[in-house]
């Protein structure tokens, strides 16, 4: 009997301790809201884009009506990239903001690059370098990975992109401006100075006048 009262006092006492912290293996929560029009986006069609969030993050996602979502694990380095994969998702893009986009299509204007999932824009020739660019394809391909800047969204949400910002420092204004200016003599588009014109046959020289 005094065995089992000592056992049970000891047990109390346990119990009336506050744990200093968690288990390192309980899960920790990590909170996140976006807008509820684009839960969708999270959850892609038919599941797809959540189920490979959690496949390749191994976090758990339950996704509420209002846009709150709880990302769960034990593994903190798992949970942030699940959070970066979800803003990723959610993101508006920024005039004036820099990104590493990838190279999507090439056409003889310009490049269609995509700065975040499911979203690009197109990086006319004239803002693909600080130098004349014949063609599009002489500087970049698909697959290739460039950094741009957002210098326009227009009312329908097309985006237009700049590499010629990045490379030279402009602001979004001054590339916007750069690029509404004409070419002026000798230059191409963007102010950028087009390499000299070959030189023709010389010209043959007029008659004299005839001495009479």
């Amino acid at each position: 009997r005094e065995a089992r009262l000592f056992i049970l006092d000891k047990m109390e006492g346990a119990i009336a301790q506050p744990r200093p912290e968690l288990s390192p293996h309980a899960p920790r929560i990590t909170l996140l809201k976006i807008d509820p029009e684009k839960i969708g986006l999270v959850i892609g069609p038919g599941g797809k884009t959540i189920r490979k969030i959690i496949e390749e993050t191994g976090v758990k996602i339950d996704v509420e009506d209002d846009g709150t979502i709880f990302i769960a694990s034990t593994n903190g380095a798992s949970r942030d990239r699940a959070v970066e994969f979800i803003r990723a998702l959610t993101e508006e893009p920024e005039i004036g903001k820099i990104y590493t986009g990838k190279v999507k299509r090439v056409t003889d204007f310009g490049a269609f690059v995509e700065i975040l999932p499911g979203r690009d824009g197109l990086v006319h020739v004239s803002q693909l370098a600080d130098y004349r660019v014949p063609k599009a394809s002489d500087v970049v391909k698909v697959g290739d990975e460039i950094m741009v800047m957002v210098i326009d969204i227009d009312e329908d949400n097309k985006i237009r992109l700049s590499r010629q910002a990045v490379l030279e420092g402009w602001t979004a204004e001054k590339a916007r401006e750069m690029d509404r200016k004409p070419p002026r003599a000798g230059r191409g588009p963007g102010g950028v100075r087009r390499p000299p014109r070959r030189a023709g046959p010389p010209r043959r020289p007029g008659r004299s006048p005839r001495d009479e």
